[in-house]
């Protein structure tokens, strides 16, 4: 499929549908193991806190290296129960990226605490160490909120540079919270994502690289003491006996029910993920001379959740691809500190990197199920689209 003839329409006609996230094509292949899971959960009948939660916890704790995983409800969840267990609150500055989901700022904001926006670095999308030490002397200078924690978030699967944030963190005391939401099963110095700070959270939204059937999520850690916390909190801050309240807590429990397909999901995981590593590496090098491709630092292997490039005209570019049955995403197009929610936040002069990025990202398909023939056709016609703008 070499140099596809006919670009642009007459391709999609040879390799098929092309989905942007398959999970069709993943349940084919588990979906009688999952009945299976899901009728031994009828079966017990114990909906919330059933066996299938606790053999997650344990099979994630395993596949990280994490001292202890805790199943929740959510990503969301998963990032507020950490920062309650710290006792971030009013008054505390909270340090993360503008360019992510509004799930990581909302989890600060629930908590009582501030957002305080750092920029990413141009090259690896993710935050940028430099400008975190400049917000957090800005802060300090101020005086009006105490420097508390910090948010790297990996995006797009790509672990954030956690040797020189984990520095800075340790300097300037800060909790570091890894927002791992993208980049279950990515690598950095040959240690996976949980073990890379002090709390990771992590989300099984369906379109993660690891998903469930509705909303879940988990939070690692290097600490088992704070494993009782996090279950209290995520049982409404209740102690063992779920009878007496210790702690202020909410609703952050995991149903049986998707504990049951992630472990089916788990035990394919590996096999998909080399699929998704074959495929990034062709569009990488089929792409890399023509667009602007996300870079790792030293060390890291992503999680591929999601394969995102940069290139000028990019608007043009996903309509086109549009038109020849590409399909793509455009993550973040919109700055969290330019949303009308946080705007309040905003740091002066803005986050200029974060803002270019925002006008030139796009995502292209990623899922262990796309055919070579696919793959072939979507570099041919993302090469057709970008040589089109220029």
């Amino acid at each position: 499929m070499n140099g596809v003839a006919n670009l642009p329409l007459a391709g999609t006609t040879r390799v098929g549908e092309i989905a942007f996230i398959d999970l069709k094509a993943q349940q084919r292949i588990i979906r009688e193991r999952i009945e299976s899971r899901l009728k031994r959960v009828l079966d017990h009948g114990k909906y919330i806190a059933g066996p299938e939660v606790e053999e997650l916890e344990e099979a994630l704790a395993a596949r990280t290296g994490a001292k202890g995983a805790v199943a929740c409800a959510s990503g969301t969840a998963a990032l507020i129960i950490p920062m309650l267990a710290q006792g971030v609150d009013v008054g505390d500055a909270v340090f993360a990226p503008s360019f992510t989901y509004n799930a990581t700022v909302n989890a600060i904001l629930l908590t009582g605490a501030t957002p305080v926006f750092v920029d990413v670095d141009p090259d690896t999308f993710n935050m940028d160490p430099a400008d975190l030490e400049r917000r957090i002397e800005v802060v300090r200078r101020e005086g009006r909120l105490r420097p508390r924690a910090a948010i790297p978030v990996d995006l797009f699967g790509a672990p954030a540079d956690y040797p020189a944030i984990s520095k800075i963190a340790e300097r300037e005391g800060l909790f570091l919270l890894a927002d791992g939401a993208q980049s279950f099963g990515a690598r950095l110095h040959g240690r996976w994502v949980g073990d890379l700070a002090t709390a990771t959270a992590t989300s099984f939204f369906p379109g993660k690289a690891l998903g469930a059937y509705g909303d879940a999520g988990a939070v690692f850690t290097q600490d088992e003491s704070a494993l009782e916390a996090w279950r209290s909190i995520r049982w409404h801050g209740t102690d063992a006996s779920r009878k007496i309240s210790v702690c202020v807590g909410f609703n952050g429990r995991m149903d049986s029910f998707q504990a049951a397909v992630l472990l089916e999901k788990l035990a394919i995981f590996d096999e998909e993920q080399d699929a998704r590593a074959r495929i990034a590496a062709a569009y990488d090098a089929r792409l890399s001379g023509a667009a602007r491709l996300q870079a790792l630092v030293p060390g890291a292997q992503s999680g591929r959740s999601y394969y995102s490039l940069c290139a000028p005209g990019r608007d043009a570019i996903v309509a086109m691809l549009k038109e020849m049955g590409v399909p793509t995403a455009i993550y973040y197009e919109t700055p969290l500190h330019m949303m009308p929610a946080f705007e309040a936040f905003a740091p002066a002069g803005g986050l200029p990197v974060t803002e270019g990025l925002a006008r030139e990202i796009f995502s292209l398909p990623m899922h262990p199920y796309l055919t070579p023939a696919q793959v072939d056709y979507i570099c041919e016609a993302t090469l057709y689209c970008i040589d089109r703008t220029r």
